[in-house]
C-alpha cells in the first residue's frame, strides 16, 4: 500500500516552536518559526471515515504519476502552473485537476512559510482555506462532514484558517486561531456539528524524543 511521508518527517525533524517545511524532491526539510503564544492550533476529529479512505489514495498517485507523464516530467513538484495549461487538452478533466491541486498546493507551502515566518497569519490562514477547497474540489478528498467543520470554525472570530488534514474522506480538520478564542470555537461547532467531534489544542511540538521516566 502506497503512503505518503510527511508523518515519518515530522517525528524525525519537528522541534518545539517550529512547523516543518518539507520539499519532497530533495528530501529537506526547513524549519519554519511557529512559537506566537497567542496562537494555538485546534485539531478536530470528525469521528466519521468514509470507505474510500483506504481506496482512493493510490488512485490519486496513480493520477498524478500520469500527469507528470503526460508533461514529460518526473515529479509534478517540477512543475508550475503554466505549464499545466499547456498541456491541459492532452489530459482527462480529472487528471488535470489533481495536478492542478498539488502543483497549486505546493505553490501555497512556499507562500505559507513566509507568512508564517513574517507573522502575517491572515494571508497564511487564506491560504489554508485555499488548500481546503482544492482539496475538496480538484484533489475530491473531502466529504460533507469535513466541509461543514471547515465552514463553521471559519463563521468565528479569532480564526485565521482551516482546512481538511490527511488523506481525507474523514478524519481531522486543523484550525489556525487565536488562543483567547478557542473555547468558543470549539463551542460554536460543538452546537453546529451533526456529528460528535473530539478536540485537540495544540501548539508546535518536538518529534519523537527519548522521555526521562
Amino acid at each position: 500500500m502506497p503512503c505518503g511521508i510527511m508523518d515519518q518527517f515530522i517525528s524525525t525533524l519537528g522541534q518545539e516552536g517550529q512547523a516543518l517545511l518539507l520539499d519532497c524532491r530533495s528530501m529537506e526539510g526547513r524549519l519554519v518559526p511557529m512559537n506566537d503564544p497567542s496562537l494555538v492550533v485546534l485539531i478536530t476529529n470528525s469521528n466519521v471515515k468514509h470507505e474510500l479512505s483506504s481506496s482512493e489514495y493510490p488512485v490519486r498517485r496513480a493520477q498524478c504519476e500520469e500527469a507528470a507523464r503526460i508533461m514529460g516530467i518526473s515529479k509534478l513538484r517540477d512543475a508550475n502552473l503554466s505549464q499545466l495549461e499547456t498541456f491541459k487538452s492532452q489530459m482527462e478533466q480529472a487528471i488535470y485537476q489533481r495536478a492542478r491541486h498539488v502543483i497549486s498546493e505546493n505553490q501555497r507551502c512556499e507562500e505559507g512559510a513566509g507568512h508564517l515566518s513574517s507573522g502575517n497569519y491572515t494571508a497564511f490562514g487564506q491560504l489554508m482555506l485555499q488548500s481546503h477547497s482544492s482539496l475538496r474540489d480538484d484533489y475530491a478528498v473531502s466529504c460533507p462532514e469535513l466541509d461543514a467543520l471547515v465552514n463553521l470554525a471559519m463563521n468565528m472570530d479569532g480564526v485565521y484558517g482551516s482546512r481538511m488534514t490527511g488523506g481525507g474522506f474523514g478524519g481531522c480538520t486543523v484550525t489556525l486561531v487565536k488562543e483567547q478564542s478557542v473555547q468558543n470555537v470549539i463551542n460554536h461547532i460543538k452546537d453546529g456539528y451533526q456529528g460528535t467531534a473530539t478536540f485537540y489544542i495544540c501548539q508546535a511540538g518536538a518529534g519523537a524524543h527519548q522521555v526521562a521516566l
